[in-house]
């Protein structure tokens, strides 16, 4: 995906591309946010994925880390890097 990124600012960069004017300029300026998101995106899901294996290596792995009570097994099945029961889920999202 980082180089999906690199390769999409490199054709940018080595083009005479006004974003504004140019048909083709918003499509390339499209495609570099869009990639820009994603990458975002893939980031985030992986700082969770890490923060639920550091839970799981500290024994506290499927409890809320709100309240402190079990995380229903359908909720981990769902989401297995949730920090969160359903119920302090619905309250207010994700503790950061």
């Amino acid at each position: 995906m980082g180089a999906d990124l690199d390769a999409v600012a490199a054709a940018a960069a080595g083009s005479n591309v006004d974003d504004e004017h140019d048909p083709e300029g918003s499509t390339i300026a499209f495609e570099r946010e869009q990639l820009a998101g994603l990458r975002a995106r893939v980031q985030d899901r992986l700082r969770d994925i890490d923060a639920a294996l550091e839970r799981l290596r500290h024994g506290h792995y499927g409890r809320c880390e709100r309240c402190g009570n079990p995380i229903g097994d359908a909720r981990l099945e769902a989401l297995p890097a949730t920090p969160l029961c359903v119920t302090c889920a619905d309250q207010g999202g994700r503790r950061r």
